[in-house]
């Protein structure tokens, strides 16, 4: 049998079928079901805000956390943004995790004025032990996790502490921004941090649960991230297993739109592809370790965070197998079943939905960043570059945490890869 008749047989088959419509109808769904429930999100807690959710009378103490390795072309403004915010009673702690550059050298002025206190360690262990590090030593009832690059806005704590008064709620993910938007991939990741991931978590708060909380800006309740275990230093995603590990001890995530951190991110192909395997890792790492778990009916409200990041790998796994038939078919002559290499009906549907998606985050977070819209005209190659991108790493990363020795441990490793 030669390869063009298995083309042909795999072709006329009924699984080959069923992936193709699932191939087709997925990213349709899923854009339409992110449009309209983030629309739903919007109009309930944005649209109409009722003001006086945001006066405090109390003031809880804040102690923002700020895990540093080799960060010191950024650190020093961070800093300053995070002592700069509007809040009466907060402290800011560095952690340093055995920095090798001038990262010290740009912080200690801080902390000789007292200003900022320091946690040196003498042995590099990682992110998640550092904040773990950080969690004994902090003296403030809500714990602000920070990046060493971001700077907060200066009304950051008063949006995300009213919060914390209800009993229930662990965490609250913030809103961040892209600041260095100088090269063509930070541009597109500036409209992927808009009508991607800021859509998906209004989106998921409808749903009662969130993927996770930005490891960027995430403010915790003492109490919740104690209870959670903190931070698991073997995984590839600290941030994720966290968020994950306080919803399935029942604390309440929420997402505050109107706590915004202006952040870094990597500016060339090389450090995208070296942040995103890591992100695709954990997130496989996440699924192995607490799927089962969720499956219990006590853990329903996570059924719909499961199933949607279960799928977007099946989907990543179903689009890298596709272009690899449908090249292998061209290269022998044989037109692929349901597939052109020019643009057709249904691929212009597909394009125009995701760029609906992409549209409505625009337009949902234009008053937290009027610049967003300028960048809108790169997002016609979005679908084309991130969605290849995605599902060439998803298809070689998951296998790494799904097959991995139950005993294999190691630690979150530092990855500043945003100058790559």
């Amino acid at each position: 049998m030669n390869l063009l008749s298995i083309l042909v047989a795999v072709q006329s088959s009924w699984v080959y079928l069923v992936a193709l419509i699932f191939f087709a109808w997925y990213p349709i769904v899923t854009s339409l079901m992110w449009v309209f429930t983030s629309s739903i999100y919007f109009l309930r807690r944005e649209h109409k805000v009722d003001e006086s959710f945001y006066e405090l009378q109390e003031f809880p103490s804040v102690s923002f956390l700020v895990p540093a390795y080799n960060e010191e072309e950024h650190i020093r403004a961070s800093l300053e943004g995070m002592l700069a915010v509007d809040y009466p009673d907060f402290e800011v702690v560095v952690i340093d995790d055995c920095s090798t550059d001038g990262t010290l050298e740009k912080v200690m002025p801080l902390v000789r004025e007292g200003r900022v206190r320091l946690v040196r360690k003498l042995h590099n262990e990682g992110k998640a032990m550092a904040l773990n590090d950080a969690v004994r030593v902090a003296r403030g009832e809500i714990l602000v996790v920070m990046d060493a690059d971001a700077v907060p806005d200066r009304g950051l704590l008063r949006a995300v502490v009213p919060h914390f008064r209800s009993p229930r709620v662990g965490g609250v993910t913030g809103n961040p921004r892209v600041a260095n938007t100088t090269t063509f991939l930070a541009k597109l990741q500036a409209i992927e941090f808009t009508s991607i991931i800021s859509l998906q978590r209004r989106a998921q708060r409808i749903w009662g649960r969130i993927l996770t909380m930005s490891g960027v800006v995430g403010a915790f309740h003492r109490n919740a991230i104690v209870d959670a275990g903190l931070y698991s230093p073997e995984m590839a995603t600290e941030d994720i297993d966290l968020t994950w590990k306080l919803q399935l001890r029942h604390w309440d995530v929420r997402y505050e739109p109107r706590a915004i951190v202006w952040m870094q991110v990597p500016r060339t192909l090389k450090g995208l592809w070296k942040q995103r395997t890591r992100w695709a890792l954990g997130l496989a790492q996440v699924l192995r370790r607490h799927g089962p778990t969720v499956l219990q009916w006590k853990h329903r409200r996570l059924w719909p965070v499961l199933t949607e990041s279960t799928l977007s790998i099946v989907w990543a796994y179903t689009y890298t197998w596709m272009v690899v038939l449908w090249v292998l078919s061209y290269m022998v002559g044989y037109p692929p079943v349901g597939a052109s290499p020019v643009p057709n009906w249904w691929g212009m549907l597909i394009g125009t939905v995701c760029l609906l998606q992409l549209l409505t985050g625009v337009v949902l977070d234009r008053r937290y960043d009027p610049r967003i819209g300028r960048y809108f005209a790169v997002a016609v190659l979005y679908p084309v570059i991130y969605w290849m991108l995605m599902a060439v790493v998803t298809t070689w990363t998951t296998p790494r945490a799904l097959l991995a020795k139950g005993g294999e441990r190691g630690v979150t490793r530092w990855t500043p890869v945003r100058d790559a």
